[in-house]
């Protein structure tokens, strides 16, 4: 590591990434501040790591043309690199943190190398066609994490890695279901071009709502599929550390309330109001699931 990070930087890292955490990732903070330290930390220097990557990836309103974009993932991937590689790298708050990350957990390089490489296919936007398409982006972007989440936390077998996948899937998919309006504003559709037009609609009339019956049929599918993928990753708070199986759980149960939220009434998914859930609701969650953790949960 850098002699930047002596016990007072880290300390001073390890701050900044929480700061990011909390105020750009409000689910995932209120997931993870129930892990113990160091998993905790080195939790949110992923995330911030993460942040950071996307504010490159998603920088549209500023002068960097799409070229200007990736050439700074290049500088992202490559520094990472240099991270795992033990050179050296920018005495910067999210580096230091996140190299004692590396340096304590090895996580999978791949995982992150991922994530990157889906940024970059982001950068030129292309709609998905059909499932087979999506899934894949949703790896990228939300199974990657999964899979460094559990290295993080530990787990004791290897099936955990399949349902951290599967459990990314299911996070990915239901941002994808609470974003379709917002993304749109963006000029960007995730949902598969192949069932909405199998559907009868379009995108602008999802947006509009204005064939009900059939908006209903196409969003109840598409929060099915997102269901089965919760449902296959049930065990995954089994197989990994004691310790961190409440966060885990928290994390879980807050996306799956937000599905849960947009079932019960479809429409609101494309309405002009982001579906959330409330401070006091994840608060809750968070407790439940630190509860359940200390009786023994196996579930």
């Amino acid at each position: 590591m850098n002699m930047e990070a002596t016990s007072e930087g880290l300390t001073e890292a390890n701050r900044w990434c929480a700061q990011v955490v909390r105020n750009r990732a409000r689910n995932f903070w209120f997931g993870l501040r129930s892990l113990p330290e160091p998993k905790r930390s080195a939790m949110y220097a992923v995330y911030a790591w993460m942040r950071l990557v996307d504010d490159v990836a998603d920088n549209t309103d500023s002068a960097l043309s799409v070229e200007d974009r990736r050439t700074e993932l290049q500088v992202f991937q490559e520094t990472t690199a240099r991270v795992f590689d033990g050179k050296s790298f920018p005495s910067e708050p999210l580096w230091i943190a996140f190299a004692r990350m590396v340096e304590s957990y090895q996580p999978p390089r791949v995982c992150f190398d991922e994530m990157i490489q889906g940024q970059m296919l982001d950068l030129e936007f292309k709609p998905y066609h059909n499932w087979p398409a999506l899934r894949e982006y949703c790896y990228h972007a939300a199974s990657t994490v999964g899979l460094i989440c559990v290295h993080v936390w530990g787990f004791d077998d290897p099936e955990a890695e399949t349902l951290a996948i599967d459990r990314g899937i299911a996070f990915q998919m239901t941002n994808i279901l609470r974003d379709i309006r917002e993304d749109a504003e963006r000029g960007r559709c995730y949902l598969p071009l192949k069932e909405l037009k199998a559907a009868g609609i379009d995108l602008q009339t999802l947006l509009d709502w204005s064939s009900p019956g059939r908006c209903r049929l196409f969003m109840r599918a598409q929060m099915a599929r997102a269901r089965k993928y919760y449902i296959a990753s049930n065990r995954l708070e089994e197989m990994i550390s004691p310790d961190c199986r409440s966060t885990s759980r928290a994390m879980n149960d807050i996306y799956h309330g937000l599905l849960a939220k947009i079932t019960r009434n479809p429409q609101q998914a494309v309405g002009m109001k982001r579906v959330r859930l409330g401070s006091l609701r994840k608060m809750t969650i968070a407790m439940r699931a630190r509860f359940l953790a200390r009786s023994g949960y196996r579930k």
